[in-house]
């Protein structure tokens, strides 16, 4: 008898799983590219700095809040580089608007932080790869968390941010396109 409750238990459970649609981020300017025009502005580069605009469906049961990262894992660091950083976004919102990254422009959802990228500045930096280091693959990802507000100030450094995400982190999805330098 024990047998049959556990195969009914198990089938029951596997259902749901299947059932349960998938967490899906989205950018309408990157719908059908694999490159973002919109790169940095400074060392040399002359872009305008906008961030993309990116929508989400799917969040799990049980989230608070979204953060979402722009990464370089390509970069000549030795460990990447962080273009942008958002966080506190609250559960009840499913997208920013082109430019949210501007930190200046006030796109982004009032309770949200943006944070210190490798930049040294808040908010979106676009890509730049250095002359000679070939194709970058850049890589935006968001968190669905467990906690509506993470703790963390707009001055915390990318590494402690990315430590906490994972702590808290109910699920992510995340979207690549690739850039070099002309």
């Amino acid at each position: 008898m024990k047998k049959i409750i556990l195969q009914a238990c198990f089938l029951l459970l596997t259902t749901s799983a299947i059932a349960q649609k998938t967490f899906t981020l989205a950018s309408s300017n990157l719908e059908g590219q694999a490159t973002l025009n919109e790169e940095f502005n400074g060392n040399g580069y002359n872009g305008k700095n906008r961030s993309p605009h990116l929508s989400w469906t799917n969040a799990p049961q049980g989230t608070k809040s979204f953060a979402i990262t722009m990464y370089d894992p390509d970069a000549p660091t030795g460990s990447g580089w962080w273009h942008w950083i958002i966080f506190d976004v609250p559960a009840d919102v499913h997208e920013l608007a082109d430019n949210a990254g501007s930190v200046a422009a006030h796109l982004a959802p009032k309770m949200a932080i943006q944070s210190l990228t490798d930049f040294g500045l808040r908010g979106y930096g676009g890509p730049c790869p250095p002359a000679g280091t070939g194709i970058h693959q850049y890589i935006i990802t968001i968190y669905a968390l467990k906690t509506a507000k993470l703790g963390l100030d707009e001055s915390v450094l990318p590494p402690n941010v990315g430590f906490t995400l994972k702590q808290n982190m109910l699920a992510k999805a995340s979207l690549i396109f690739y850039d070099q330098h002309p």
